[in-house]
């Protein structure tokens, strides 16, 4: 079985005075790997510029473009379609002794950097505190640890949407117990690589359903983890909602952390303000979207400040970035 999705991802960006350039990096393409294949993306800039495309060595896909004109707004249009295959996760077992096969991997260059501490997850005292509580028991394997990790931090944790701002240190969500789903995917990722188990960020959309208890916004991109475990590679687990990444997660980027994916990034040339909007629709290909759930994010809508204040699933500037 197969599952299509539709992703339509607007940012916007104002400033307050003209600016005379703009140069601009863009992670909303999603991968093909495994289970998930990108069968069309499409990406349009306003005012019109020329994009050029890299691929990173991560598999991330990047798009990046110059604005050489003077403007005081810039709207960055992707579209995409993507299929997921085998909807059904495999069942993990693992025992204790593969503790031993985690321990090898710090020995692997390729795991360097899902092991080491990154420039957002770092070993604090708050989080080493945290860590002593959590810790693997006696006989817990490492799938087992991962799982009861994944649980509490979604226990521990209120989730409050702007309780924290991008450039928020982990300790702030620690200590507020709170945050949203940037920082819950950090603290996992913070306690499995004080496990040493590899661990990797990952930044994608979520597929809603009614019957589901996410919570996640419906109408934002979205971030979990990934741990990789030996013979079955990387596996991911989303600690804001308490589940294992299934069918409904679509990957966009993975990195380190946060800092590595960013959806956009970018520098401009002019000394002003600017204010950022963001809107995200995800549903299935088959099913068109409903009324009153989503509606059609039309550049000339987003041109309008009464849209954004009718339209709750337009994010601000802060809840974009750490969402």
């Amino acid at each position: 079985m197969s599952k299509l999705y539709q992703i339509r991802h607007v940012t916007r960006y104002r400033y307050e005075n003209d600016i005379t350039e703009n140069f601009m990096e863009v992670r909303k393409c999603p991968v093909t790997r495994g289970r998930q294949r990108c069968m069309s993306f499409d990406i349009k800039v306003e005012p019109k510029s020329k994009l050029a495309r890299i691929e990173e060595f991560t598999g991330n896909i990047v798009h990046h473009f110059d604005i050489p004109q003077p403007h005081r707004q810039m709207i960055v249009t992707a579209e995409s379609l993507v299929e997921i295959r085998d909807s059904k996760a495999p069942e993990i077992v693992l025992d204790a002794q593969s503790w031993s096969q985690i321990r090898e991997l710090e020995n692997e260059s390729d795991f360097l950097d899902s092991i080491l501490p990154s420039s957002i997850v770092r070993e604090t005292d708050v989080l080493k505190a945290l860590f002593s509580k959590t810790k693997p028991k006696g006989d817990e394997d490492p799938y087992t640890f991962l799982r009861r990790i994944n649980q509490e931090i979604s226990q521990r944790f209120e989730y409050v949407t702007s309780s924290t701002q991008v450039d928020s240190p982990l300790d702030e969500a620690l200590s507020k117990k709170q945050g949203v789903c940037q920082d819950f995917a950090h603290i996992f990722i913070g306690l499995a690589r004080m496990a040493k188990i590899p661990t990797r960020y990952v930044s994608g959309y979520l597929f809603h359903r009614q019957n589901e208890e996410d919570r996640s916004l419906s109408d934002a991109s979205h971030a979990w983890a990934e741990a990789y475990l030996p013979g079955h590679g990387w596996v991911g687990f989303d600690p804001t909602n308490n589940i294992r990444a299934t069918d409904r997660h679509i990957v966009v980027c993975v990195g380190r952390d946060y800092k590595d994916v960013p959806p956009t990034r970018g520098i401009y040339r002019g000394q002003c303000s600017s204010e950022l909007s963001v809107a995200v629709q995800v549903h299935p290909a088959d099913t068109p979207p409903v009324a009153d759930q989503f509606r059609r994010m039309d550049e000339s809508d987003l041109k309008s400040d009464v849209w954004l204040k009718e339209n709750p699933w337009a994010l601000d500037a802060q809840q974009q970035q750490q969402q």
